[in-house]
């Protein structure tokens, strides 16, 4: 693993649970996702910069690890067949590339009527992305960054307990200039936040500065 003293230059960002972050990652920067209580999962979107009709895509990454996970190693792809960054470490073991985001409507049809206000992981995606000029239509399918999805043989997905434990991370090295979004996931009908949203941090810096 990695040194994960926190370097003296990184500019540190403290997400609550339930809400949404957005910035922007330099070519060659670290990004570091830290699961400050555990059980929380992160979702979260990368789009080129310069062009953001480039954005990350999970099929590609999933083509191009032939995995539906990613873990240290793995290279996070763009729709143009691109490497957006990859992972440098990854003190949990993998991460789901497959589940998407929760949304008001889909929380609907799984949970119930009952639950059609709740706030939702593509709330938080539009919101962050109207800030770069981007729409509803620019959200695509996400990375779940801490959340447990395992696969059946049939195919077929579960959301379970998650596997990161407080102080876990995962971190990322920028292979272009991109903008992050981040949905601090405020789900609490499923396990994938133990049924309670809590805060993250986001670290990034520059290496030579570090």
């Amino acid at each position: 693993m990695l040194d994960q003293t926190k370097p003296k230059s990184a500019f540190t960002y403290h997400i609550p649970a339930n809400v949404g972050w957005s910035g922007v990652i330099k070519k060659a920067q670290r990004i570091r996702i830290v699961d400050l209580h555990g059980q929380q999962a992160v979702d979260t979107l990368f789009y080129n910069a310069e062009d953001t009709a480039e954005r990350y895509s999970a099929q590609d990454t999933v083509r191009a690890q032939m995995s539906p996970y990613v873990t240290t190693g793995s290279r996070l792809m763009s729709n143009e067949g691109n490497v957006m960054l990859t992972v440098l470490d990854d003190s949990v073991g993998h991460h789901d590339t497959s589940a998407g985001a929760c949304s008001c409507e889909a929380n609907t049809v799984r949970f119930g009527h009952e639950v059609r206000h709740l706030h939702a992981c593509r709330d938080n995606f539009v919101i962050e992305a109207a800030k770069w000029g981007m729409e509803k239509r620019d959200i695509v399918s996400n990375i779940n960054f801490f959340m447990n999805v395992p696969i059946d043989e049939n195919g077929a997905l579960a959301i379970v307990d998650g596997l990161s434990a407080p102080g876990n991370y995962v971190e990322l090295r920028a292979e272009m200039d991109l903008i992050c979004l981040i949905s601090n996931c405020p789900q609490i009908n499923n396990p994938c936040n133990g049924f309670n949203p809590t805060p993250v941090e986001v670290l990034i810096w520059t290496p030579e500065d570090a």
